[in-house]
């Protein structure tokens, strides 16, 4: 058995000799060395505290080491390690009944993959094969995963180096009041025109030549743009009017995030797929899925499924994920998820945003918040320009550097700070995270233009 390495120093130099890092210039990388977490926070090899206000990359739902789903996978492991997808495993099954149980609609049927992208690329597969359609249609501001369809189907710059430009992808502008395409000023202006430039796009694309339609139902890493109230029902409306497959992307904001089990009971909305991953078990053990609704999984009744993954559905995995389930049931954290947004986080972020010039808005559900740093209020100027890098993102750096100085481990991404720390985060950490925020703001606050 390997000793257990003790030196941050040898960790990191194994790391920069071996490990390749996904999203990075190698050579100008310097990844932090990780010792133990718990809870809210992890801890380095000096013995330096992180708060996790970015739950890794948000998916640590209920936090570090939560000794629930701990003993699931270690007694899975000691019954049953693994077994090929083919067959009907206890945990595998229980997993699926549980997810089920809270997908809204008939979304009963689940078909299990390793993470979010494949759940994606699963979910698309099936909507082409369903409709015989071969276009998509996704938004700009959005992301949806890193493997061939998913990438394509990204709205941020992570796409362009990989853009085939022959994926059968159509982007559009989803909704976004603060920096509004289409010059609204209220959210049900918003909400309007950006339904309007959705049906125009569709008929000029040519209706019968989409497939689906794929949302995040909160984005995520693109800002959590909480969408207006009757958009999601709208664009609904618009699939059923043309046959169009409509897919919400849960990968991020589902399994408590945004204070409810999927965030699209927050708008009444009832996809025919849904696309989860990290929240259904934490991340502990690598696991994603799609939920398909009856019609759907009826065209594969006597139709064999064209796809599958050797780990499809993997026993450890299940059983962390109904182990998950089981402890934000009988621990309130969906609930306690909601509260936080309601009650602490989002009042906190309010005050700050009255307090400090670079934070141009406020926005969020849950345990699910963005953020805006500006130079400018009134312009909206963003603190750093669009997909920065360099001296150009010196700002943003430099306000990430300051949270990591103090304790605070955050989640950046362009001009934005996300709050989005475990969903069982207790309050009193909340507000200690939320504290040591305030005082990093004002580093960004010192790029504002005077």
């Amino acid at each position: 058995m390997t000793p257990h390495v003790t030196s941050g120093a040898s960790v990191k130099a194994a790391d920069r000799a071996h490990v390749f890092h996904s999203w990075s210039a190698q050579a100008l990388i310097d990844p932090l060395a990780v010792a133990k977490a718990e809870g809210s926070h992890f801890w380095d090899y000096d013995g330096k505290r992180y708060l996790d206000f970015a739950s890794q990359l948000v998916n640590t739902n209920i936090g570090h080491q939560h000794p629930k789903v701990v003993a699931a996978i270690q007694e899975q492991a000691a019954r049953l390690c693994t077994l090929a997808p083919g067959f009907a495993v206890d945990v595998r099954s229980e997993a699926a009944r549980l997810i089920a149980q809270r997908t809204p609609g008939d979304l009963d049927k689940i078909f299990f993959t390793n993470g979010g992208a494949e759940a994606v690329e699963n979910a698309v597969r099936m909507a082409r094969l369903h409709t015989g359609r071969q276009k998509v249609m996704s938004t700009y501001r959005s992301y949806h995963g890193a493997t061939a369809a998913a990438i394509n189907l990204t709205g941020d710059p992570r796409r362009w180096p990989s853009d085939t430009a022959a994926a059968g992808v159509v982007h559009f502008w989803g909704p976004f009041l603060y920096r509004s395409p289409f010059h609204a000023t209220t959210e049900a202006e918003e909400c309007a025109r950006a339904l309007t430039h959705l049906a125009d796009t569709i008929a000029f694309e040519g209706p019968a030549t989409i497939a689906a339609i794929i949302l995040e139902s909160v984005p995520g890493t693109a800002g959590i743009m909480t969408p207006p109230p009757g958009y999601l029902a709208g664009v609904r409306e618009l699939c059923d009017r043309y046959g169009i497959v409509f897919i919400l992307d849960e990968v991020m904001s589902g399994f408590g995030r945004t204070g409810k089990w999927f965030a699209a009971e927050h708008f009444d909305v009832t996809p025919d797929l849904i696309t989860f991953a990290k929240g259904v078990n934490s991340g502990y053990v690598p696991l994603g899925g799609v939920a398909i609704s009856g019609a759907i999984a009826e065209t594969f009744a006597t139709r064999p499924y064209p796809g599958g993954l050797t780990y499809s559905g993997h026993p450890l995995a299940c059983a962390a994920a109904v182990a998950t389930m089981n402890a934000m049931e009988e621990e309130g954290i969906v609930e306690h998820s909601a509260h936080l947004g309601e009650n602490v986080i989002g009042p906190a972020l309010a005050e700050l945003a009255e307090r400090h010039p670079s934070v141009g808005e406020v926005r969020g559900l849950g345990t699910f918040w963005a953020l805006e740093l500006v130079r400018d209020k009134e312009t909206r100027e963003p603190l750093v320009p669009y997909n920065a890098a360099g001296a150009d993102n010196a700002p943003m750096a430099e306000f990430a550097a300051a949270c990591k100085a103090s304790g605070l481990w955050p989640f950046v991404n362009m001009n934005r700070t996300h709050v989005v720390p475990p969903c069982n985060i207790t309050e009193a950490d909340a507000k200690e995270g939320l504290a040591l925020l305030d005082d990093a703001l004002t580093v960004a606050d010192r790029h504002v233009s005077a």
